[in-house]
This record gives structure tokens, sequence and C-alpha cells, in this order.
């Protein structure tokens, strides 16, 4: 497709992007979908494998208990109608790391239905349709690069349990097409039902994207891009396959129903098939599994289960700590953080504050170390002591930051850190007034221009003594020394 993401794009301007995009998400169980194998990422290649996953002669899938619950929390979470009877289906179709030939899979009669999914906010917010959320078995993996002219197969991944993620063709550009994974990606992970890593394969993305004139109402034809294992580059990728589509349309031609796959290295889509229409796989319901049935309380305890989700936490920060939406927005971005930020604002009774912190320090901390929130060695109450030794007037806020440090470094608590290495703030007059004294002496210059009456000087001579006392002086005390010797 070489050239053709270089046409005008004014091509572009005359049609409408329309999106929908089949997200696969595999579900954090510890076993397979249907045997006991390990479900566990990057062990040694086809260790985790059995005659099930295999699919030697005879073996008969059993089906995993803890797939189905996660699958249903995701259902409920995105809205949908959990169905209390779908069926298991045979979709057929040949790859070399799908050795029974076949998926297990859904097709006509899906775990669950119509469900919507909020993005954006204030005037830009939209509700995108979920069609649907079906489970399915993954298949293997082929490896192409290991040996020289031969391909791998590691059957590791082979009957991993994941869901797909079906959304109606609601999206009109990339931005919202991201936007709407953006969100699906922090509903799941809110919902702890995959750890949604687009590196490891845990969430994928295959997008179906047609181009119509504007004001048109019936859909092109669509293709499906495949291969995007990030969300710049399904941005890219639809951008790209826009693009495309708009100049065959505009010189008279016709879009082609194919597969294509996104080279990001060249920042092109190119065909890898022609689409496959549902009736090419000959689905037909699995003969080894029984239909799946579902109680209706079990439902409505996994229902009733379900934690606060991003929408309503974000309402509630705004409603209860008074933050801003942009400091909510990076507060919520995962439900840890989100955790840690209001378990330390509770304790220490002051969320801006602890706000803050979370967004300065602690942000900073983990960026540098690249440590999750939940192994951070400074516990909410820990950080909440800090905050507390400050609003005392204990230790000051640079000293404070210094403090913070080293509890990062060491793990001990901020008293004996600050009481250890002498930070924590001296009051006592005699000593204010001795630092104070010496700065003045020791910068005549500025010490007579603030005694003639050039008061912004307060603010150097202020951080002078800072200086001189390594942070311990009380700030609030020196300024008020300083201004009784103003124009003395």
């Amino acid at each position: 497709m070489t050239g053709l993401r270089d046409a005008p794009a004014v091509a572009a301007a005359r049609y409408e992007m329309v999106v929908g995009l089949e997200v696969h998400v595999q579900l954090r169980t510890h076993t397979k979908a249907f045997c006991s194998c390990d479900a566990t990422y990057g062990a040694p290649p086809n260790v985790n494998t059995c005659p099930v996953c295999l699919a030697l002669p005879g073996a008969l899938p059993a089906l995993n208990r803890e797939a189905v619950h996660l699958a249903m929390r995701a259902a409920l979470a995105l809205g949908c109608t959990v169905n209390d009877v779908s069926v298991f289906a045979r979709k057929n179709y040949f790859y070399p790391d799908l050795p029974k030939g076949y998926q297990i899979s859904q097709y006509d009669r899906p775990l669950a239905l119509a469900g919507r999914l909020e993005i954006g906010d204030g005037d830009a917010a939209r509700t995108v349709g979920i069609t649907r959320v079906h489970m399915e078995e993954d298949a293997g993996k082929s490896i192409h690069d290991r040996y020289p002219g031969a391909t791998a197969i590691d059957l590791n991944r082979a009957g991993i349990p994941l869901i797909e993620i079906v959304s109606e063709p609601d999206m009109r550009s990339s931005t919202e097409a991201v936007a709407y994974l953006a969100a699906l990606k922090q509903i799941l992970e809110y919902i702890d039902v995959s750890d949604v890593n687009m590196e490891e394969g845990s969430l994928r993305v295959d997008a179906n994207v047609s181009a119509r004139r504007r004001g048109a109402t019936a859909l092109g034809t669509k293709t499906e891009v495949k291969n995007m294992n990030s969300f710049s580059g399904v941005q890219r990728a639809l951008d790209a396959e826009f693009q495309r589509q708009c100049v065959l349309l505009d010189r008279g031609e016709r879009v082609e129903q194919q597969t294509m796959l996104w080279d990001g290295a060249r920042d092109e889509v190119r065909p890898a098939r022609s689409k496959e229409a549902s009736h090419d796989y000959r689905y037909f319901p699995e003969p080894d599994l029984p239909p799946l049935v579902l109680e209706r309380p079990w439902i409505d305890e996994v229902r009733a289960e379900l934690p606060e989700l991003p929408r309503a936490r974000r309402a509630r920060f705004g409603r209860d700590y008074g933050l801003a939406a942009a400091d909510i927005a990076v507060l919520t971005a995962s439900p840890a953080l989100a955790e840690y930020f209001e378990s330390a604002a509770k304790l220490h009774r002051d969320p801006k504050a602890a706000a803050n912190w979370v967004m300065g320090e602690v942000l900073a901390a983990l960026n540098a170390t690249n440590e999750s929130i939940r192994s951070f060695r400074i516990t909410p109450a820990a950080l909440a002591r800090l905050l507390d030794l400050v609003r005392d007037g204990t230790v000051s806020h640079s000293a404070a930051k210094r403090v913070f440090a080293l509890m990062v470094e060491t793990g001990e608590p901020a008293d004996r850190v600050a009481e250890r290495e002498g930070l924590v703030q001296v009051r006592d007059a005699d000593e204010l007034t001795r630092w104070v004294d010496e700065v003045l002496a020791e910068h005549p210059a500025e010490a007579g221009r603030f005694r003639a009456g050039e008061t912004k000087l307060l603010g150097v001579l202020v951080g002078m003594v800072m200086k001189k006392s390594k942070g311990r002086a009380d700030p609030r005390r020196v300024n008020q020394l300083l201004s009784e010797r103003a124009g003395g």
C-alpha cells in the first residue's frame, strides 16, 4: 500500500470513518479454559500442555468455572444482559498453532448481549454499544524469528481462556476508538478480570473500519485491521486504513472486504487475506461441551460483588474531595492508585495535600524505579504520617521531601528519619536569630538594601536562612524575624 497514505487528506474530508472494535481479553485464571494446565505467562515453550490442549484423540474439554465467573463479571460491568443459557461452538479453520483445527468459541448463543460503554466527559461524552461478550479459547503462538527458514510453535497459549468484546460500529474517529479502548481497559482493571497487558498479548485489538460519504447512513464495505499491540498503533492503523479507503472511493474504485495487517515500522496497512464470512468457519455446536446454564442467583451474586467502576469513582472523588477533574483523572487512572490516595487522604484528613503528594513525590518515585503502587514500600499510613508532621510544623515542606526520599530508600518511618537526619524543624528563637544574624553578616549588600526598604529581598534572605539551617528553620518565624529587621 506504499504511497496511498501520502495521498491528499482532502479526500478524507469528504468521508466519515466508521469503526467497530473486537477486543480479545485474556482472563486472569490459574488454569486454562478447558483443562487444568497452568495459564501463567512466560513459561518455557510447550511446558504447559496436556492431551486436551494438544487435541490428542480421546481428550475431552471440561469448562473452567473461574473463567465463567470472570467472563460474567466483565459482561455485567459493561452493562450486558447475561444469558441464562449460552452454547459453545466449534469455529473451524486451519492455523499451524491451532492443533485441533478448530477453536472452541461461542457463536449464535453467546454469553452476553447488548451492553454499553461511556467514553469522554461533559459535552464530549457519548455511548458506544457493546454487541456481545462471548467466551473462547486462545490458539498457540507461531514464532517466526527463532530459527532461520523455520517456524516454531509454542502451545502454552493454546486453550488460555479469553473473552471477546465486540462493539457496535459507533465510533467515528481513531481518537474515539482509542478513548473506547482506554475506558474499556480501565474497567477491566477495576474489576480485576485480566492484567490487560498488551505487550504480553492479554489485550488484543482487531478493528473493523469502513468509510462512507458524510451524511450517508448506509455502512460502507469494511476491512478488518489486525496486528495492533498498542493504543498508538490502533490510532495510526485506523487513520492509515481510512485514508486508503477514501482514496479508493474517490477514484471510483471498490473497497474489498479483506483482512489487513498493520505494519507499525512502515506505518502502513497491507492485505493479508480475503475476509472470511461466518459461514466460512462452518460453526456448529461443540459436541463435547453441554450448553452453559447459568443460574440466576449466581448471576445476581456476581453483579452484586462488582466494585465501584471508574466513572462512578471519578464522580465520587469530585463530590467527596473537591478535587479538580484533571487531578481526579490522574488519581483514578488505576484502582490501586485510587485506593492508595484515598487511604492516605482519609488518614491525613487533608485530601488536597494527599493528592498533591501522590501526584508529585509518589508518582515520581514510582516512575524512577518502574515500581508498582501495589508494592511501593511507602504505605498510605506512612505517607499520611509524614504529611501530619508537615501540617503540625515538625518538619518543613522542603525537609519533608528529603524525609520522603530517605523513606523510599530505607523503608523507615518519617519520625525516625526526620529525627536521625536532624530535619525536625527548629523554632528556638535564639538559634533562629543566630542564623538570621549570620546570613545578614555574610551578605552585607543584600542586608543593607533590605534594611533600606527593598522588601522584595525578604524571600531571598529567608531562602538563605533555610539553606544555612539545612531546611530545619521554621520559615514562618524566620520571615517574622527578618521583617522585624526591615528598616532597622
